[in-house]
């Protein structure tokens, strides 16, 4: 037996939402235009929406609610979006399994590097620096992840961590690896959120300012620097006569 009730909007969130309560069988709160919450008899509470295309009878889940969840607010405004599809003649249900394959299929983060770092124009000392920085500061972080498995957090910890360890200008110089990837993956279809655009350069590190910006070759030197700074370096010092 499935039970109904109405949601009220204003309150679901913080107070219906949260004392329901599991029972023998699945059971059903309504909220509106189609929108309801499923309570199976082990307490999970998740969005739905029935909706019939062609004639024939499609459920739609948006996700469950609560810690990791989404909130009503978030499963009202996916009800809209999948509602359009609907009077478009288009299943929502069939575009979330395309959706949710697209993503299994997708290519790792080091995939669409390799193509960035082969495809996009720049100096041959740019790229070679660039490389450098993916082998050593991101292949082995985010070289196996998806794009969308990447957060700014994520990146927010990489270039913290860079910047621990006495290297500033290059955690800004990942950062914007980072950017170019995702924008190169974007501009060519990927679907997924740029994590670097909420990781600024200012707030990773700051600098001197100078007379002038530095070319790439002089930034590539400058990294080059950098990678072989712990070293001693030797001097020989000319011989002098007494």
């Amino acid at each position: 037996m499935v039970f109904l009730a109405p949601l009220d909007g204003y309150h679901a969130d913080r107070y219906q939402l949260r004392n329901l309560k599991p029972q023998d069988k699945l059971y059903k709160v309504n909220d509106r235009d189609g929108l309801y919450v499923a309570i199976t008899p082990a307490g999970s509470i998740s969005f739905r929406y029935n909706y019939s295309i062609n004639g024939r009878q499609a459920t739609l889940t948006f996700g469950r609610y609560g810690v990791g969840g989404i909130t009503l607010s978030e499963a009202r405004e996916r009800l809209n979006e999948a509602k359009k599809l609907v009077a478009a003649g288009n299943s929502p249900a069939k575009e979330k399994a395309r959706d949710k394959a697209r993503v299994k299929d997708a290519e790792t983060f080091g995939a669409w590097a390799d193509k960035w770092l082969r495809g996009h124009q720049m100096t041959d000392s740019t790229r070679d620096m660039r490389r450098s920085i993916y082998e050593r500061d991101l292949k082995a972080r985010f070289g196996n992840l998806k794009l969308n498995e990447i957060t700014h957090e994520d990146l927010r910890t990489l270039t913290d961590a860079i910047v621990a360890r006495g290297a500033p200008a290059t955690a800004v110089h990942v950062r914007e690896v980072v950017l170019q990837v995702y924008r190169w993956a974007i501009e060519r279809g990927q679907k997924v959120e740029n994590p670097a655009d909420m990781v600024r350069p200012t707030t990773i590190a700051r600098f001197e300012p100078r007379d002038r910006a530095l070319t790439p070759d002089e930034i590539g030197l400058m990294y080059h620097i950098e990678r072989i700074a712990p070293r001693r370096l030797y001097v020989p010092r000319r011989a002098c006569c007494c």
